[in-house]
């Protein structure tokens, strides 16, 4: 999609765990403000979003709000807690009320993660366009997934939460892992502040032969061969502090997510083309903005907008 010039506008929010980013725009194309907002108490910050919001609705107008969010979040419309942040670990915001600053404006609304509206965003501007089914991994201080089926972001009775899925670990490793829930999920060993913890380093500082990247690479195989096996998706773009940092990464992973398949299911059709089916995403750090525009698009067609 090319939304752009002459598309609704949407007022879009990113909230992050040190910083929101409130935009007004149509698209990648078309952004009329910009607005970011350290994330502090949820009284302050919510309230600030608000201001942000009355001022573009007195002054231009919008279509519709989107949400792309720190998490979990309760996504269930029917939920007493709908759009509300549960169980985070961010001091004061388990239960923090999104609607705080979305309701009175008489447009639709909608919330999502903030991976989910970055899968989104890939889809309608990025490495994404064009296809029906793909995964936007992010790696960094966690790992999270937004998984885009038939053009939808996934939900049910939560949200994907690929970053605490067990997998398979790489014989002889017993490293208990540092997920404070799971121990050795995904994110327990393959996360920024996981491979810090087993290698006793930061990731930049670490040679890309260090025995903690094997065991990271084998853990994020051992996820997108999951995927692959499960959501079908057509590609899986993986962004993040940790994978932008370490240009070597992609090809090894590559190589582990074959030999983890083994010849099985789709992966005759998969091996000529993983190099186009695991890759960087194509808008970078925009992708958190656009992803709460994405989503504000999104739930705006489906009402018919």
């Amino acid at each position: 999609m090319t939304e752009g010039i002459g598309s609704p506008l949407i007022a879009g929010v990113e909230l992050g765990g040190t910083k929101c980013v409130c935009i007004l725009a149509s698209g990648p194309e078309d952004i009329r403000d910009e607005v970011r907002i350290p994330t502090t108490t949820p009284g302050e910050t919510l309230d600030s979003i608000r201001a942000t919001l009355e001022r573009w609705h007195a002054d231009d107008g919008f279509a519709a709000i989107g949400v792309a969010s720190f998490g979990p979040i309760d996504l269930d419309p029917r939920s007493p807690r709908y759009a509300q942040i549960v169980g985070t670990t961010k001091p004061g915001w388990d239960g923090a009320p999104l609607t705080r600053f979305m309701d009175g404006f008489g447009v639709p609304t909608a919330v999502d993660t903030d991976v989910a509206g970055a899968a989104l965003a890939e889809g309608r501007w990025g490495a994404a366009q064009g296809l029906q089914n793909h995964v936007y991994i992010t790696v960094g201080t966690g790992i999270g997934a937004g998984v885009v089926v038939n053009g939808r972001a996934v939900r049910g009775l939560g949200h994907p939460e690929l970053g605490h899925l067990r997998v398979g670990r790489l014989a002889g490793d017993t490293w208990p892992g540092f997920c404070t829930y799971h121990g050795d999920c995904v994110e327990g060993l393959a996360s920024g502040p996981a491979i810090q913890a087993r290698a006793g380093r930061p990731t930049e500082a670490l040679d890309a032969d260090d025995p903690a990247w094997a065991m990271a690479v084998h853990a994020l195989g051992g996820l997108i061969h999951n995927l692959v096996l499960s959501a079908c998706p057509q590609r899986v773009l993986i962004g993040g502090g940790v994978a932008t940092g370490q240009p070597w990464l992609f090809p090894r992973l590559r190589q582990a997510v074959v030999e983890s398949l083994a010849g099985y299911g789709a992966t005759p059709a998969l091996t000529p083309i993983i190099d186009d089916f695991i890759r960087a995403p194509a808008l970078g750090d925009r992708a958190g903005p656009l992803g709460a525009i994405a989503v504000g698009l999104t739930t705006l067609e489906n009402d018919g907008g």
